[in-house]
């Protein structure tokens, strides 16, 4: 699990492991162990690494894998893959447990649907409704020239 993030980060990011054992004061040989698997990180060196990557140490040691796709990076600090859903005739998805427990949604909670060309999100209407609010005073706020 380590070894396949550490490598699939690498790549994604288009480090060398020595660029990455300079980041984090290692030798290229260091870091090649934990890629192959022979040796793991200490704490301190897993936190740098979680650090350089903008993930979390938790994300550094699972893998996440989703069907039809397989092995997919952490994602970056802050963001979750919860799997897929399939789309019924009416519309209506399921969001994953995991995923309504993580954000504390229950059956009746209102969600705005956003989307641009490639996809689209589901966002906590009273937290939507807010920072819009906000954006609008902010706005409303600035003098006209």
């Amino acid at each position: 699990m380590l070894k396949e993030n550490l490598r699939i980060l690498r790549n994604l990011n288009g480090y060398s492991q020595e660029q990455i054992a300079e980041k984090i004061e290692i030798s290229r040989q260091a870091y090649a162990k934990w890629e192959n698997g022979q040796t793991t990180p200490d704490l301190e060196k897993a936190a740098r690494l979680a650090e350089v990557y903008g993930v979390t140490i938790d994300s550094l040691l699972k893998t996440e894998t989703l069907e039809g796709v397989g092995t997919v990076p952490p994602a970056p600090a802050g963001k979750n893959i919860w799997g897929s859903v399939t789309l019924g005739d009416r519309g209506q998805i399921v969001i994953p447990k995991a995923a309504r427990d993580h954000l504390g949604l229950q059956g009746g909670d209102r969600l705005i649907v956003a989307s641009d060309e490639h996809g689209v999100a589901l966002i906590r209407a009273d937290f939507f409704e807010e920072k819009m609010r906000d954006l609008m005073a902010r706005l409303s706020a600035i003098p006209e020239e």
